[in-house]
């Protein structure tokens, strides 16, 4: 059964990762879906995050990478999948994607499986390592080998 991990992963970080690969591990596909939030301020363009997931996971069999506009219920019913996987770090995580679950179910009969962030991985966000990034700071042990290269690149074409 395929389920979906979707986030605006902005970027990708290896706390996201693990719960793909754990999602992958409980369900055996795994499409992950990169959406854009309004109210959040990106370091990487859409197509940039798209290409950034993708390389990040092209090691992965059975997970596949889409860009997703609109309703998650409507993506998840064009493609056939019942269930969304998402990560819980903390106290707030579970407030807010509790919400998010029961609309999902009162929209579409999607269900939601939440995963505990890994010990390693509770205080790890994108708008940290976002805000880490901005102010020159070394992200690289906490984002795949792909996204530090882009990092890097970008940095660099600041500087130029």
């Amino acid at each position: 059964m395929a389920v979906l991990c979707p986030g605006s992963f902005d970027p990708i970080t290896v706390g996201h990762l693990d719960i793909i690969r754990r999602a992958h591990a409980l369900f055996g596909e795994v499409v992950v879906a990169i959406g854009n939030n309004s109210t959040k301020d990106y370091l990487f363009s859409f197509d940039e995050r798209v290409d950034l997931v993708r390389g990040a996971t092209a090691d992965l069999d059975h997970i596949t990478v889409e860009p997703m506009d609109g309703l998650l219920v409507d993506f998840c019913r064009a493609r056939g999948i019942p269930a969304v996987v998402k990560g819980l770090r903390f106290g707030a995580d579970f407030d807010f994607e509790l919400q998010m679950a029961h609309m999902n179910h009162a929209m579409g009969g999607i269900e939601t499986v939440l995963l505990p962030a890994a010990k390693g991985h509770v205080t790890l966000s994108s708008t940290i390592i976002r805000q880490v990034i901005r102010l020159g700071g070394d992200v690289s042990d906490y984002v795949p080998d792909n996204v530090a290269a882009a990092v890097a690149r970008l940095r660099g074409s600041i500087d130029a």
